[in-house]
């Protein structure tokens, strides 16, 4: 599962739906994902904007992954280690800004809302 030949795009969306099954962890993206976006764009223009909102921005990015962490411990599938730091970085760089929106628009999230059987699907 670890293989990446075909390059961190492809392999991440390989992977994705086994890893975003459960109702809670699906809700917890859908409300975070937008989060960490904003904080990094906060960062981003930060320089050309106002450094103040260099909190904020590292807040909201924090707060976000903080989240989607513990929203993954309620998979029946947990994600594959990080290989090391920049591994991290590009994982969740490419999952927030990539992979998660590819999932929405291609209607896996719907899909995979739908097809939720766990504890959580009673919830909406």
């Amino acid at each position: 599962m670890n293989d990446r030949t075909d390059g961190l795009l492809s392999w991440q969306w390989r992977l994705y739906p086994d890893n975003h099954c459960d109702r809670r962890n699906l809700l917890v993206h859908a409300l975070t994902v937008p989060l960490f976006q904003s904080g990094t764009v906060l960062l981003a223009t930060s320089p050309f904007t106002s450094p103040w909102m260099v909190l904020p921005g590292a807040l909201a990015v924090v707060s976000a992954l903080a989240l989607q962490g513990r929203g993954h411990r309620l998979e029946s599938e947990a994600p594959v280690p990080f290989r090391g730091p920049f591994d991290v970085v590009a994982r969740l760089f490419v999952e927030q800004w990539v992979t998660f929106p590819r999932f929405v628009l291609s209607g896996g999230f719907a899909r995979a809302w739908r097809a939720t059987r766990n504890a959580g699907a009673s919830v909406a």
